[in-house]
């Protein structure tokens, strides 16, 4: 494995942006210095050019608004006395050179006087030098690891901008091979979150006329993260970070083109702020000197210390460790990520230090999962790490607004049943999505979806398809319906021919924990798989019922609201809220729950007579308010239920208001109908109970609704 030349290059370890010198790291690899990107790369098209157009993105994957960073003038960009600042001068082994002694400035070239290799800071390349016959030079903008970054114009398409990218230093072989590299297969990618290469040319060096490799790229104008970064801080504050919502939107957009290098078998090793830029709306990957190809065990490594991910030292870089970058690059980006060069180099700071992740739990856990130090923790891939982050983002959009984002889910299906009632295990599982199955199974037999059916009538379908070979799906489904009939070990049974790794077999396992009654160990199971699948709402869902069942009843209203607050799709989550905020006498609260169902809803009904009994049930006379009493009235009156439904709720409304006005109350109100009065109530339950009693088919229930309405009739003078 090459060396691990580190660019130490971003946010100082207090949090703040700056540049840092280059150091030797514990594990002997040197780290190569550069300077700071400039706002060079922030600027218009020229005159005649079709760029200065609007480019639309991506940005926000139309959930939330990216303020677009405009286009600025070439002259801005073009450093008007292009040099190196001594303290960032270093030979290639890490020894500080060309520093200055005795008041005397150092020199820009010579030889380190630790390795005798020859060094040049001064730039290569001259403003109207023609380079390759074809791109004039029109100055530096930047000096980076790999050497300066030149601002051209292509003289033979259009006189659109480009830029040039030379060598750090011709005698370096760990540079002479990023270039080679870079020749051999950049011209692959070619994707509109990447910068674009345009060519690869040589022109000699001023000194030795050897000839020096120069890529070509796309100019990209706007201002790297970095910068907008350093924006945000001037005008909030140095404790501040960009807007959540904002900086998911930009890794959103960076795991689109990390996903598309994966797919070509090509790794970018080092993202951090400074090589993402955003003009205007899109979002674009620069400096792809450090990509290099799944493959490639020998070449150098480039990275920068606070992102590259820990164990590349010793395994070398991945798809999880590119992931790591892009969960490092985002902590960096929401909130003020101190000392993450040394203290937290391979960790975030503990939840409780860090309001936006205090705020976030789902976002907590998605950058734990993100930047684990396991590889095998992480994230398998760019496109589930965007996956759980989109859900993430609607999760957080949601609570910052109170508007709902609801999407499908690509890995759990549907609610199968609302939980109205008492939660009970039972009543949890049943209402618990499962995970998205094939829809038939093999064998030729149909395999209907658990909780579509009985569960007898399944296991009677998959009696003979779901033997100890059957495929995956059909050995869930039978799982799924052993556990809606309490078999749990029948479950686990079926469970273990299923893969060790197969994550819908801990989904059942937990669910058949909860069914047996063990809410204790299906919290901790659920809770794993939510650190999984963090932006998937089925995890906290399943969580908000074990909390409840266990009575921790502030966990279960946190879950509750994060499921209902973000998508309407688990009604179960309403009727859980309002149970939760009822049982903390927050009324108000429980009835506004109910009433959030949306009227579409096939449960909307059975959420209004929940609100009417919510209103009236288990409150004494001295917390009962007339206004309760009516407006319990009005909804009933504007239920559409049948005769019988309506008598109970009606019957739960006047006998509360009874007592009510048996506690020295008065009103001159009508409720359902009746003077609310003593006289007025005792006819409207007389009535009431008679009406029940003639629907009831019970005969012991029906003596029992007569004899009510005996005691309850008004008394009469004989």
């Amino acid at each position: 494995m090459g060396a691990n030349n580190t660019e130490r290059r971003g946010l100082s370890d207090n949090g703040e942006l700056m540049e840092h010198t280059p150091t030797v790291a514990d594990d002997g690899f040197p780290r190569t210095g550069s300077i700071k990107p400039p706002a060079a790369w922030s600027m218009p098209a020229p005159p005649g050019s079709t760029s200065g157009r609007s480019r639309r993105g991506l940005l926000g994957a139309g959930l939330v608004e990216v303020p677009p960073v405009p286009y600025r003038d070439p002259a801005e960009a073009v450093l008007e006395n292009p040099m190196v600042a001594e303290r960032r001068r270093f030979c290639r082994c890490s020894e500080p050179v060309g520093r200055g002694k005795g008041g005397r400035p150092g020199r820009t070239e010579g030889f380190c006087p630790r390795c005798g290799a020859a060094y040049s800071f001064l730039p290569k390349l001259r403003a109207g030098e023609l380079v390759g016959g074809q791109y004039e030079v029109l100055g530096c903008l930047a000096h980076g690891g790999l050497g300066w970054v030149y601002l051209a114009r292509d003289r033979n398409v259009n006189d659109r901008w480009v830029v040039l990218k030379g060598l750090l230093d011709t005698d370096d072989p760990a540079a002479g091979a990023v270039a080679a590299a870079e020749k051999a297969f950049l011209a692959e990618v070619e994707h509109p979150n990447i910068v674009r290469i345009y060519n690869f040319v040589q022109h000699p060096e001023p000194r030795t006329f050897a000839p020096v490799g120069y890529i070509v790229m796309e100019y990209v104008g706007g201002r790297s993260l970095k910068d907008v970064l350093l924006e945000h801080r001037d005008k909030h504050g140095q404790d501040t970070a960009l807007p959540l919502g904002q900086a998911i939107a930009y890794a959103l957009e960076v795991l689109r083109a990390m996903g598309y290098l994966h797919a070509l078998g090509l790794l970018y090793c080092d993202l951090k702020p400074d090589n993402a830029i955003q003009a205007e709306e899109q979002l674009k990957l620069i400096d792809l000197g450090g990509v290099r190809r799944m493959e490639d065990f020998t070449s150098a490594i480039y990275g920068t210390v606070g992102y590259q991910a820990p164990e590349i030292a010793g395994l070398g870089p991945s798809v999880s460790s590119d992931l790591f970058t892009v969960g490092r690059t985002l902590a960096v980006l929401s909130f003020p990520f101190r000392h993450f060069t040394t203290t937290y180099v391979a960790d975030l700071p503990p939840r409780d230090q860090i309001e936006v992740l205090r705020e976030h739990e789902s976002y907590d856990r998605f950058l734990r999962r993100a930047t684990a130090r396991d590889p095998f923790a992480r994230f398998t891939d760019a496109g589930e790490m965007a996956e759980q982050l989109t859900g993430v983002l609607r999760e957080v959009l949601s609570a910052e607004d109170g508007e709902a984002r609801p999407a499908p889910s690509a890995l759990f299906g549907p609610e199968r049943r609302t939980v109205t009632e008492e939660l009970t295990p039972r009543r949890a599982v049943r209402a618990l999505p499962v995970p998205v199955l094939a829809p038939t199974g093999g064998g030729g037999v149909p395999a209907p979806a658990p909780g579509d059916d009985d569960p007898v009538a399944v296991l009677a379908a998959l009696a003979t398809a779901a033997g100890p070979d059957a495929p995956p799906e059909l050995l869930l489904r039978k799982a799924v319906a052993h556990i809606e009939l309490s078999g749990r070990d029948e479950a686990r049974q079926v469970l273990a021919g299923l893969p060790p790794d197969d994550w819908r077999a801990d989904w059942c396992h937990a669910m058949a924990a909860l069914s047996a009654g063990e809410a204790a160990e299906a919290r901790v199971r659920f809770d794993a798989l939510y650190s999984r699948f963090p932006g998937e709402l089925g995890p906290k869902l399943a969580l908000a019922f074990c909390c409840e069942l266990l009575g921790d009843l502030p966990a279960a209203q946190r879950y509750y609201e994060a499921v209902w607050r973000t998508g309407r799709s688990h009604v179960s989550a309403a009727f859980g809220l309002s149970r939760v905020r009822l049982a903390a006498d927050d009324r108000p609260g429980a009835v506004g729950a109910l009433d959030s169902v949306p009227p579409v809803s096939s449960q909307r009904q059975a959420a209004g007579m929940s609100a009417v009994r919510a209103l009236v049930l288990g409150r004494s006379p001295a917390h009962l308010a007339e206004e309760d009493l009516l407006d319990a009235g009005r909804r009933l009156d504007r239920l559409r239920l049948d005769a019988e439904r309506h008598g109970r709720l009606a019957a739960d409304v006047l006998g509360a208001a009874l007592g009510w006005i048996l506690a020295g109350r008065s009103s001159t109100s009508v409720l359902l109908g009746y003077p609310l009065t003593e006289r007025g109530l005792r006819s409207g339950l007389e009535r009431t109970y008679r009406t029940l009693a003639r629907l009831c088919d019970d005969t012991p229930e029906r003596h029992r609704l007569i004899t009510r309405a005996n005691a309850v009739r008004p008394r009469t003078l004989l």
